[in-house]
C-alpha cells in the first residue's frame, strides 16, 4: 500500500504514536505489515494522532526509507537501543511506542536486546506479536513475560493466541486484545477476468506465495499435482515470491533449485511456473484474484498468525491449508479445508474434491470473503486506535476528515433508463428493477453534486434520473414506484415513494443550474399537488414538506407556504396524538428515516416563522437522539421490530437509510439554529458509516464508492445496492456543502 504522507502530517509538534519495527525498504513480512497498517491510521479521514517509524536496521544494510520514519536503532547495538529509548522519553510528540514483536528481528539472543529498551521507556508502549510458541522454553516465556509486564495492552492476531498467553505464559488477560491481520480491501470477483490479465486464461490456476524457504514444505503439494494434472491437464500451480534474504544469503537458491529437480523429475514443467521476486502489493492482489485455490503448505503446526493466508481469504479464494494453529481458527465452519502436512495424497484428494464441486468451492469462497471484511486495514487502524486510546486514557476522536466524493458506484448501477434497485455484492442486479424510491433519492446526489464540482458526469446522470422520474408520473400526477424495465411498468403506488419523488423535484428546482432541468421539475411536481394534499403517511408528509420548502426557496408562492403549513400542522397533530411523558414522538412505533419528522419541522418553521414548529421539532429530535446515541456509538433502530412505544426497541438489522437521514436533519437543525452542538452531532451520526457502530467496522467501500447495505448483530450485509450508496453519498455531500459554507463564512 502507498503511504500517505500530506505535509499537515509532517508537523514535528503533532502527536504520534511510533511503531518500532522493521520498514520498507527492507523485504520482510513485518516491515510491510508495518507499513500498511501506519499508513491506514494515517488516511487523511482518521484522527490526528500520527504514525511513525523507529526502524530496526541491520549492521550491513542501510536502507532509503521515507519521511514517516522518524527514528533508526541497529538492531544488533544494545546501546543503540538504549540511546533512542532515552531519547524517546525526552520527545514531547511520541505518546506511545508499538512493538512489532517478532524473535527474528530483534538483536540479542532471542531477540534479548529490547529488553533494556523497556527497562528505560517512560512512554506507553503497546505490544503486537506476530508469533507466540505454546509450551514455550524458559528464555521465550522470560522475554515473553517481560515485554508483557512493560505493556499496557498487547495485541494478538488469533484469539487462540490469547488463550496461549493465559495458559502457558501466565499473562493477565486484560491486557490481551485480539485485532486481526489486516488486509487490502477488494472487491469480490470471478478469477476470470484477472485470468486474462495475467495470460492465464483456460488454466485451473494453484497458488502460492510467500518467502521461499524449506519449511514452506511446498514439495508435498508439487508430489500431489500428477494424480491432479491426469484429471486436470491444465491445472498451472503457481510459486510465487523470492527465497526469504536471510535464507539467500546463507544457502543461497538451494531450496528452489530442490523444488525444480522435484518437477522436472515428475514432468510437471508445464504445470508449475515460478515468479522469483517480491511483488507489490497490485501484483500479489492480481494473482490471488486470479486463483482458484490457494494452497498454504507450511509445515510448522505453531505459527499463529499468516499474512499470506489472510490476503488470500480476503481476496475471497477457496484456501486448502496445513493444519497451522491460524489456519485451524480462520478457516474453521467452512471457510477453508484443513489437510494434514506432509500428506501429498490428501492434497491431491481435497483439492479434486473443491475442483469437482463448483458449488462448494463457491460456498467456501463466500465464506471466507465475508468473514475477512472485519479484516480490512480501515477496520484494523480502528482497533489499533482504541487499544492506543485506551492506553493513554484518550476519549476515542470523531473523524471529521473524510474520504474524497466517488461517484464510481452510483455510475455502476446507473444504466441509460435509471438507477437498479439491488446488486449482488457490487455487481447490480437487473433481474430487481428500478424504484422511484432510488431514483429520487440519486436525483438529488447528482444534482448536489453537480452544483459543488461541476460535474459533467453528475449532472448526465441527473439528467437520467429525472427522466426515470418523468416516466413514473401516470396521469392523475401520483408515481409509481417499481418499474421492472423500459417496457414493463408494475403498478404500484406508495405514499412514502411519492413524497421522495416531491423532495427530489423539489432541490432538483431549488438547486440545479439547468433551466430546462428546473422547467421540467417544477411542471411535474405542479402536477402532483392535487396527490400532496391527500396524503397520510407522516414520512411522506415530511419528505413534501422538504421537497415544498426546497421549491418555495426558488419560486415563492403564497399557496406554497400554505401547503407546508397545512402539512406541518398535520404532523403537530400526530405528534399530540401520540406522545406522552416518555414518548415525545409522532407515532406509536419508531421505524426508518425517522429523523426526517423533526426536520420536516424545522424546515416549516424556517418558512413560517412558527415556534410551535421549531419546538416540537426540537423536542422530538433530542428524543430521537437519546434513543440511539449510546456509550459513544450510533445504535441505529434495527429493523426487526423497530421501537415500539410501551416496548423494547431491536438494535438489528441496522440501515444505511438512517444514519444518513440523522446526518440531513442535524445539518438542517444547524443551519436553521446555528447550534454548534447539532453540526457536531451531524458529523459524529456520519461516523456510523466509519465505524462508530456496534461492530466497530466500516461500513462505506472506499474502493468501490459503495456502501455495504446494513448491519447486522454480528456482520455486514456485503451487497452494495443503490439506496445504501446513495444514502451514504448524499449525506456526504451535504457535509461537504455545509464545511465549504462554513469556510466561506469564516472569510466574510
Amino acid at each position: 500500500m502507498k503511504e500517505v504522507i500530506n505535509d499537515e502530517d509532517l508537523d514535528p509538534s503533532s502527536p504520534k504514536i511510533c511503531f518500532l519495527s522493521t520498514f520498507p525498504p527492507k523485504e520482510c513480512g513485518i516491515a510491510t505489515f508495518t507499513q500498511d497498517l501506519s499508513s491506514a491510521m494515517n488516511r487523511e479521514f482518521n484522527p490526528k494522532l500520527k504514525s511513525r517509524i523507529i526502524a530496526l536496521n541491520d549492521d550491513a544494510h542501510f536502507y532509503n526509507y521515507n519521511r514517516n520514519v522518524i527514528m533508526e536503532i541497529n538492531k544488533d547495538d544494545i546501546d543503540d537501543y538504549i540511546n533512542k529509548a532515552k531519547e524517546i522519553n525526552q520527545s514531547k510528540e511520541i505518546k506511545l511506542v508499538c512493538i512489532q514483536h517478532e524473535f527474528g528481528i530483534f538483536g540479542g539472543e532471542c531477540g534479548n536486546h529490547l529488553i533494556p529498551f523497556l527497562e528505560l521507556i517512560e512512554k506507553p508502549v503497546v505490544v503486537t506479536f506476530h508469533s507466540i510458541l505454546p509450551n514455550p522454553n524458559k528464555i521465550i516465556k522470560r522475554i515473553v513475560k517481560s515485554l508483557c509486564d512493560k505493556s499496557l495492552a498487547i495485541v494478538v492476531m488469533a484469539r487462540t493466541a490469547i488463550e496461549i498467553l493465559k495458559n502457558d505464559y501466565g499473562i493477565d488477560e486484560n491486557k490481551l486484545h485480539f485485532i486481526p491481520h489486516g488486509i487490502p480491501s477488494v472487491p469480490f470477483a470471478s478469477q476470470e477476468a484477472f485470468k486474462k490479465r495475467l495470460h492465464v486464461e483456460n488454466k485451473i490456476i494453484l497458488s502460492t506465495f510467500g518467502f521461499l524457504n524449506k519449511g514452506k514444505g511446498i514439495e508435498y503439494m508439487i508430489r500431489a499435482l500428477p494424480k491432479l494434472v491426469e484429471k486436470y491437464p491444465n491445472i498451472l500451480y503457481l510459486i510465487i515470491g523470492e527465497t526469504h534474504p536471510v535464507v539467500r544469503k546463507e544457502e543461497g537458491e538451494k531450496y528452489r533449485k530442490e523444488l525444480m529437480r522435484e518437477i522436472e523429475k515428475l514432468g510437471l514443467k508445464n504445470n508449475v511456473k515460478f515468479y522469483n521476486k517480491y511483488l507489490t502489493l497490485q501484483e500479489i492482489i492480481e494473482c490471488l484474484l486470479s486463483t482458484d485455490i490457494y494452497v498454504f503448505t507450511n509445515l510448522d503446526k505453531n505459527q499463529i498468525v499468516s499474512g499470506t493466508l489472510s490476503y488470500a481469504m480476503g481476496c475471497g479464494r477457496t484456501i486448502v491449508s496445513t493444519p497451522i494453529i491460524y489456519a485451524k481458527e480462520f478457516l474453521a465452519k467452512d471457510r477453508g479445508v484443513i489437510v494434514e502436512e506432509k500428506n501429498s495424497e490428501l492434497y491431491a484428494q481435497k483439492i479434486d474434491k473443491i475442483l469437482s464441486n463448483p458449488e462448494l468451492k463457491k460456498t467456501i469462497e463466500r465464506n471466507a470473503y465475508t468473514y475477512t471484511r472485519s479484516m480490512t486495514w480501515a477496520n484494523v487502524a480502528i482497533g489499533y486506535l482504541k487499544v492506543f486510546n485506551k492506553a493513554l486514557k484518550l476519549k476515542d476522536e470523531i473523524i471529521d476528515k473524510f474520504p474524497e466524493i466517488k461517484l464510481d458506484h452510483l455510475v455502476n448501477m446507473t444504466d441509460d433508463f435509471g438507477m437498479i434497485q439491488f446488486a449482488n455484492n457490487t455487481i447490480p442486479d437487473l433481474s430487481s428493477g428500478y424504484t422511484i424510491d432510488d431514483n429520487s433519492r440519486a436525483l438529488i446526489a447528482t444534482i448536489l453534486h453537480n452544483k459543488l464540482f461541476d460535474s459533467q458526469i453528475s449532472f448526465a446522470l441527473s439528467n437520467i434520473y429525472l427522466k426515470f422520474i418523468e416516466h413514473c408520473q401516470d396521469e392523475t400526477g401520483n408515481f409509481r414506484n417499481n418499474i421492472e424495465n423500459n417496457n414493463k411498468i408494475i403498478d404500484s403506488h406508495s405514499d412514502d415513494s411519492f413524497g421522495r419523488a416531491i423532495w427530489s423535484l423539489g432541490y432538483t428546482i431549488n438547486k440545479s443550474s439547468d433551466s430546462e432541468q428546473i422547467q421540467k421539475a417544477e411542471s411535474l411536481l405542479r402536477k402532483s399537488l392535487n396527490i400532496l394534499r391527500k396524503i397520510k403517511s407522516p414520512r411522506a408528509v415530511a419528505f413534501s414538506i422538504v421537497g415544498l420548502y426546497h421549491y418555495n426557496k426558488k419560486i415563492p408562492k403564497d399557496e406554497t407556504v400554505i401547503l407546508i403549513q397545512n402539512l406541518a400542522d398535520y404532523l403537530i397533530e400526530c405528534y399530540k396524538n401520540e406522545c406522552s411523558e416518555d414518548w415525545n414522538w409522532f407515532e406509536e412505533i419508531i421505524s426508518y428515516s425517522n429523523s426526517k419528522l423533526p426536520e420536516a419541522l424545522y424546515l416549516a418553521y424556517e418558512t413560517t416563522k412558527n415556534k410551535k414548529y421549531l419546538e416540537i421539532a426540537e423536542k422530538s429530535l433530542n428524543f430521537l437522539a437519546e434513543l440511539i446515541f449510546i456509550d459513544d456509538k450510533i445504535c441505529l433502530i434495527g429493523q426487526n421490530g423497530w421501537c415500539k412505544k410501551n416496548g423494547k426497541r431491536a438494535f438489528f438489522d441496522q440501515q444505511p437509510v438512517d444514519a444518513s437521514s440523522l446526518v440531513h436533519t442535524f445539518l438542517t437543525a444547524y443551519s436553521i439554529t446555528n447550534n454548534e452542538k447539532y453540526y457536531e452531532k451531524a458529523i459524529f451520526s456520519f461516523n456510523w458509516f466509519f465505524g462508530k457502530n456496534h461492530l466497530n467496522q466500516i461500513v462505506y467501500d472506499e474502493t468501490t464508492g459503495g456502501c455495504f447495505d446494513g448491519l447486522g448483530e454480528h456482520s455486514v450485509n456485503l451487497n452494495q445496492g443503490a439506496e445504501s450508496t446513495i444514502c451514504y453519498l448524499i449525506s456526504r455531500l451535504y457535509i461537504e456543502e455545509v464545511k465549504r459554507n462554513k469556510i466561506k463564512e469564516n472569510l466574510v
